[in-house]
């Protein structure tokens, strides 16, 4: 993850001896924000950190489907507040929830490794393991994501999908109720096991598994920071992994350009599939799919990644592509359709 060597700062490292790291209060939110304190109490032994915990907008209801709204920053604004006021000095969010647009004095510093970045499938326990193509008609899979939603429509039209809600350990426990409704649920493998759940995990959902594709950023962890803070962004860099950046770079940049923001049905998987001293190749599967999984768009585009200006590059390359696949017109149907956004806060909970 980065250098052996620390890498010099790029201010006097007198002046700042202790760093505030924001983050929201959940267990998962927490965890990774351990992650991150840990990599660079290691990397720079000679700095203090602490973290400073509150709520944001998306953590105060957990009610209502994340289908009915539209805002972007449910689970950032309120610690973007303090970055900007320079009450924390970076804050911690899983990367799949920051919008792509942040305050123009704001930016998101490099990378650590990236945890796996699939969807997975999770049975209610007393039911026997199946994959989703050997359930029966009717099964009921919870979700709120209109990605994974869409997906599903598109693969398994046979079975059902009723929205779940929560954090991961309320979402797990409403699936095994005894009265519950639900058959499986389809979460972020991160969150998973990150919180040391891995068994509960059937199946690993990809393009050539399940043929599910995953949110943008989804297992990254996004640490934003203030613009001008060059002492933060060089810190960062010494614990960060350059092709988690770059990938995660790229797939933002093709959920901008596609202004789709959180709720759109958009899957992406990138891998690596060229990596020498010369040159860095990364593949990039994306697909866009109307809610009801009736119309698609979908491509497959390789490119020369080597740097944060040609990772955005290539994911405004991927979205044309996928503009001229049909992906406009199918966003712009889902934008005509969706409903007036509701006053209540409350957005995707973290690690879904």
């Amino acid at each position: 993850m980065g250098d052996k060597q620390a890498p010099p700062l790029s201010a006097d490292p007198a002046s700042q001896k202790t760093f505030t790291i924001g983050t929201r209060k959940s267990k998962l939110a927490l965890l990774q924000t351990d992650l991150v304190l840990a990599a660079l109490k290691e990397r720079y032994p000679d700095y203090d950190f602490r973290i400073h915990s509150r709520e944001t907008a998306g953590d105060q209801n957990t009610t209502i489907a994340l289908r009915e709204f539209t805002s972007k920053n449910l689970w950032t604004q309120e610690l973007e507040d303090l970055l900007v006021a320079g009450q924390v000095d970076l804050i911690v969010h899983s990367l799949k929830d920051v919008p792509t647009l942040l305050p123009p004095t704001c930016t998101l510093g490099p990378m650590m490794r990236r945890e796996d970045s699939r969807d997975v499938l999770v049975i209610k326990k007393g039911l026997p393991n199946m994959t989703l193509a050997e359930m029966p008609a009717g099964s009921v899979v919870g979700t709120s994501s209109i990605r994974r939603t869409a997906q599903l429509a598109r693969k398994y039209p046979h079975l059902k999908v009723k929205d779940v809600r929560g954090n991961i350990g309320t979402r797990l426990s409403k699936l095994d109720a005894e009265d519950s409704p639900y058959t499986c649920l389809i979460l972020a493998a991160a969150g998973l096991l990150r919180l040391g759940l891995g068994d509960r995990i059937f199946q690993y959902l990809e393009s050539k598994n399940g043929g599910m594709l995953y949110a943008v950023g989804q297992g990254a962890l996004g640490i934003e920071i203030r613009k001008d803070d060059k002492v933060m962004e060089d810190m960062l860099r010494g614990i960060g992994h350059d092709k988690t950046t770059f990938a995660s770079l790229a797939e933002r940049s093709l959920l901008r350009f596609l202004e789709g923001g959180c709720s759109a049905p958009l899957g992406v998987e990138t891998e690596w599939v060229q990596d020498t001293d010369v040159s860095s190749k990364l593949r990039m599967r994306a697909i866009v799919v109307s809610v009801d999984g009736s119309e698609s768009a979908e491509v497959e585009v390789d490119g020369s990644v080597g740097s944060s200006q040609s990772a955005e590059e290539f994911g405004i390359t991927v979205a044309k592509a996928l503009v001229a696949k049909g992906a406009d017109k199918i966003l712009e149907e889902i934008q005509r359709n969706k409903q007036p956004q509701l006053k209540i806060p409350v957005s995707e909970s973290t690690a879904s």
